[in-house]
């Protein structure tokens, strides 16, 4: 029976498409719009009138008037929020708080409003209608689609919902997806990842799989236990099965141990969402980075990685940013967020639409001899040294050695391998040459003889599985780093590590 479904999705994307390009087409124009809309409807919000938003008519204006925070600079405020009172960062109260584990400060409460609310669900709806209508694939409608994300159960405090972003986006999937789309609200209740993981291969092995989507890591998890129970490669169980949607971390390093598990290569798309509003997503499958959301109430500027630290660094807007620099992204949003600095760093691929890839985060580097490694340089390298291999990576993080038993120091490469090589110094030649080659400064570290080059800590099956298990960070939206200037990680690390 001939269903309509992929007729009308074509149709839909075809419009959603040209709808969005009113903006892609006009980003500048349509980043000052932003940016004064939201000056202006949060004029009479606490924080409007602390920061004298009245008198905001330019961006030179807002970056006299309002600072660069991160969430500790910004708590007063997000607590005043937390407590129940009403129009502090932006009108009235927020809808929920998406609640987030912060590395210093304990618990994040990122607001999201009725005005933000539809930037999360409408973004990651588009970057599958702009799929459909790039390669005309839409058979995949008709299967089961499976999203790996935290728990719906939400608590309530002073009048506002709390909960995992995953889980607050879940009571917003569309009426038409219902019906396709699993695990079921009951499993997707279950709290322990290890036993949902579980829960959802039960309740996916009988259905006809055709969109998978989650953090790649954790998706590996539900891939391995698919293997385990049936000895099938995750292609043969679900043939129907082409097209793999991720956020959070960087595929590559993942790809060749995905293509084993799944037996094929798949089509996939990749988001960046965040708490804090859903930034970009993969608009083009052959082209390098994400669509910039321009048009989502989110106001953009970015400062050189470089000059972050300095005294006054400077914030540049849209117009202004340059290819391949590394900067970190500070948005402003119609969730009541100024000025905020996320903690992430982005590269753009383009700038005709404007793209972006994450090159890392501003707080996760080496350079505990000058370096400045970023996580996109230990990714590029790994992905480099795999290319062309057997060798299949399940997970890995990097941190530097300081005060080694013998020898210089040097950055330690902890791995965890699938599929490892058969010459381990061989394979740690490849990435650090990679590594020298993007990064001048390690270069001249090497070849100063400051460093040794880097040498790999084989961690045993499940390792880092278990290392997330020991902190409480097992499944959701947790990710590990890719690298640390410090060996808290690493130091959890070893008494995993096995003889190479």
């Amino acid at each position: 029976m001939l269903s309509l479904k992929p007729i009308l999705a074509k149709q839909f994307a075809k419009l959603i498409y040209r709808k969005n390009q009113k903006w892609i087409d006009h980003p500048v124009e349509t980043q000052q719009k932003v940016f004064h809309d939201l000056i202006q409807a949060a004029q009479h919000t606490a924080f409007g009138k602390d920061h004298d938003f009245a008198n905001i008519r330019s961006h030179s204006d807002f970056v006299k008037q309002v600072p660069v925070r991160d969430y500790e600079a910004l708590k007063s405020y997000v607590e005043r929020v937390v407590s129940g009172e009403e129009n502090i960062l932006w009108s009235g109260k927020p809808l929920y708080f998406a609640k987030t584990s912060g590395t210093t400060s304990g618990a994040k409460y990122i607001p999201i409003t009725k005005e933000s609310m539809p930037g999360h669900i409408e973004a990651a709806r588009n970057a599958i209608l702009f799929y459909i209508h790039e390669t005309g694939k839409s058979k995949f409608v008709n299967g089961k689609m499976i999203f790996l994300q935290g728990s719906p159960i939400m608590k309530e405090k002073n009048g506002i919902q709390i909960g995992r972003l995953s889980g607050i986006v879940a009571h917003y999937v569309p009426k038409y997806l219902q019906k396709n789309r699993l695990p079921s609200w009951e499993t997707n209740c279950i709290e322990d990842w290890e036993a949902k993981v579980d829960a959802i291969v039960e309740e996916t092995l009988p259905e006809d799989m055709t969109v998978i989507s989650g953090i790649p890591s954790w998706v590996q998890m539900y891939f391995e236990r698919l293997q385990q129970k049936t000895g099938k490669k995750v292609g043969d169980l679900f043939q129907n099965f082409n097209l793999f949607i991720f956020g959070g971390v960087n595929y590559e390093p993942y790809r060749a141990k995905f293509e084993n598990l799944i037996g094929r290569k798949v089509d996939s798309i990749e988001l960046y969402p965040a708490s804090e509003g859903f930034f970009a997503f993969q608009d083009r499958q052959h082209e390098k980075g994400m669509l910039l959301q321009l048009d989502s109430g989110i106001f953009y500027e970015f400062i050189k990685a470089e000059e972050f630290f300095d005294a006054s660094p400077e914030r540049l807007m849209l117009k202004d940013v340059e290819l391949d620099v590394n900067y970190v992204m500070i948005v402003s949003t119609n969730a009541g967020l100024w000025a905020y600095n996320i903690g992430d760093t982005v590269q753009f691929t383009s700038l005709r639409p404007y793209r972006v890839i994450v090159s890392g985060r501003i707080k996760h580097f080496i350079s505990a001899f000058g370096e400045h490694v970023i996580g996109k340089e230990v990714e590029q390298a790994m992905e480099e040294a795999v290319k062309n291999t057997d060798i299949r990576i399940s997970e890995f993080t990097v941190a530097p050695q300081i005060n080694p038993k013998e020898g210089l120091p040097y950055h330690e490469w902890f791995i965890e391998f699938e599929n490892e090589p058969e010459d381990y110094t061989e394979f740690a030649r490849h990435i650090d040459a990679s590594l020298q080659n993007q990064n001048a400064y390690y270069y001249d570290l090497i070849q100063g003889k400051v460093l040794q080059p880097l040498k790999i800590s084989k961690v045993a099956k499940d390792g880092f599985q278990e290392y997330m298990k020991s902190v409480g960070k097992l499944g959701g939206q947790n990710k590990i780093p890719r690298l640390a200037n410090d060996r808290k990680i690493a130091d959890a690390l070893e008494h995993k590590i096995e003889n190479t």
